[in-house]
């Protein structure tokens, strides 16, 4: 709890309380372990807290409960269509075989209780191995009042992503909230949300209705708080101490009272959230970022890589072969009143709706606007890289931003104005004026959107493709024939500039398939554990799908917490 203080000694101590972490100390204390979790923010549940909270765990058994069937070699042949030649098969194995067992753990003898979505694509359909549906979980909705006082030290979420100054919006209230002009079934749903976000308000001083990643911190940390897992935030790992025999057997800790060493009997986990505000090692590991491209990350500050840094003083190895070093998504910058920029990530709600597309400094097209966040950072890097540019933008016409929002700009009935006002929001009567006020070639962008609406009209894209697979037509607009992910646009037209970011690291510490700590040797570093963004990514770099990043780190947080109980 907040009033506790670091013991001077515990069995296992883990590093960072995201799910990993808290994955990692419950599995441990269902182990009869004495776990103590330590957090360097003031807030725990780090980047899970603020995340979209997908779980994806191919086979999974509430998947199956529902009657749905799925198999781990086409999950197997899926990840390696996805890796190629950087295929991690003791982790990947692991990872499907331990998987479903987690799964069942979490949802059956914790609060973390979860459900699957039936239609969910992964994000290469087209792929062999790939599935429709069935391997994305999600966290039931959480009543944060049952947390007590530890609601408010709960991560808040991103101030972007919520109406109101402070209400949290889950997967079905994105649904309802876009048609509740239109719904009358979704006006209600969207009424009842907001009376009740009022009344929190009121009397709690916060959203207490926990969706998404917050759903699935709090569950675990309910879980946490009923075990008497102490979970100690403002607490910075310094480094890690080792015996005379090499093995893990103590880490000096950072308080508000001086550094303090906590021994440890069995080890330390470390699933402090990955590298993605390492300044130094960002610009040695992002290839865009070392060749003068900006980047942004949405994860919290206080992920700087220190875990990671500890680890290496020792000895540990740090993989630096993935495909790519982080899990990238467009980011825009809203203007903020104190003169300073906050970054807002272009996931889902947007860039696959029809009415809307890409763009460079040059006016030309360069990806496929539906394409995972991940993809279409890769597409966006190559551009701007070509162009010699630092962003790109993309476009809609009024009846998309209206319709449908874009980034930070709600659809209506939100305001556009303050967005307007900011310069986040860029408009024009038409092609001329909207190039002017972007820097964009017109003569280009005429050409351009003369040859997209032509084609958009008939449903198809030639160039790139957009609406053409599940996945991609998944996010468009289900109301709009014959494809949900093409229309022309018309009349006004809007943008939002756009620059490469994450939403975390894939780089990470060498692990076995235990979740143990190897050295440059290869060699295991006894009594040291990782988890979560702390360890090199099961996928090497690649984003097969939704929840690829919260599925391994609470599969393998609960197989270390049990690895260290047996051990």
């Amino acid at each position: 709890m907040a009033s506790e203080s670091l013991p001077a000694s515990c069995d296992l101590l883990v590093v960072g309380s995201g799910a990993g972490g808290l994955a990692a100390a419950i599995s441990a204390a269902h182990g009869d372990l004495k776990a103590v979790v330590v957090e360097k923010s003031e807030y725990f549940g780090g980047s899970t807290a603020v995340s979209g909270g997908a779980i994806w765990v191919p086979n999974n058994p509430i998947m199956r409960a529902a009657g749905m069937e799925d198999d781990p070699k086409a999950a197997r042949r899926y990840i390696e269509l996805e890796t190629g030649n950087r295929f991690n098969a003791e982790l990947v194995d692991a990872f499907l075989e331990y998987g479903p067992e987690a799964i069942a753990f979490f949802n059956e003898k914790t609060a973390l209780k979860m459900a699957h979505r039936p239609y969910s694509p992964d994000y290469h359909p087209e792929k062999d191995g790939a599935a429709l549906g069935g391997r994305v979980l999600d966290a039931l909705e959480y009543d944060g009042r049952a947390l007590g006082k530890n609601l408010a030290r709960l991560r808040p979420p991103i101030r972007e992503f919520t109406i109101l100054g402070g209400m949290q919006l889950g997967r079905m209230d994105l649904y309802h909230f876009v048609r509740m002009t239109r719904d009358w079934s979704s006006f209600v749903h969207a009424a009842k949300q907001v009376l009740r976000y009022c009344k929190d308000k009121v009397i709690v001083g916060r959203n207490t209705r926990l969706s998404l990643g917050a759903a699935v911190v709090g569950r675990l940390a309910e879980t946490a708080f009923s075990l008497k897992i102490p979970l100690l935030t403002e607490h910075e790992l310094v480094s890690l101490q080792r015996d005379e025999a090499g093995r893990v057997a103590a880490a000096v800790i950072r308080t508000k009272q001086g550094d303090r060493t906590i021994e440890v009997r069995k080890g330390v986990v470390l699933a402090g959230g990955g590298f993605p505000h390492d300044a130094k090692r960002r610009a040695k590991m992002f290839e865009h970022v070392s060749r003068g491209l900006p980047h942004y990350s949405m994860s919290p500050s206080s992920n700087t890589g220190g875990a990671i840094s500890a680890a290496e003083a020792i000895g540990a190895a740090f993989v630096t072969t993935n495909s790519d070093a982080g899990s990238w998504a467009p980011i825009s910058l809203i203007p903020q009143s104190d003169g300073s920029k906050r970054p807002f990530p272009h996931l889902f709600m947007d860039r696959a709706k029809p009415g809307i597309i890409a763009v460079g400094h040059d006016g030309r097209r360069f990806t496929n606007e539906a394409a995972s966040y991940h993809d279409f950072v890769r597409g966006l890097v190559n551009k701007l890289l070509d162009e010699g540019r630092m962003s790109a933008f993309l476009v809609c016409d009024h009846y998309a931003l209206r319709r449908y929002g874009l980034g930070a700009v709600p659809c209506f009935p939100g305001r556009i104005d303050p967005y307007l006002k900011s310069g986040y929001l860029k408009r024009g009567s038409g092609v001329e004026e909207l190039a002017a006020q972007c820097g964009i070639d017109a003569k280009s962008l005429s050409a351009t959107l003369d040859r997209y609406n032509l084609c958009a009209a008939q449903g198809t894209d030639p160039d790139f493709g957009k609406g053409s697979t599940p996945y991609q037509t998944a996010l468009g607009d289900p109301d709009h024939k014959p494809n949900q992910c093409l229309r022309p646009l018309e009349g006004r037209l809007y943008a939002v500039e756009i620059f490469p970011g994450d939403i975390g690291t894939t780089m990470g510490l060498d692990v076995n398939a235990h979740g143990q700590v190897r050295d440059t040797n290869g060699r295991v570093i006894e009594g040291l554990y990782a988890c979560g963004n702390d360890i090199n990514s099961i996928m090497s770099g690649s984003y097969p799908g939704a929840g690829i990043t919260l599925g391994p780190a609470l599969t393998f947080g609960y197989v270390v917490g049990r690895h260290a109980a047996s051990h």
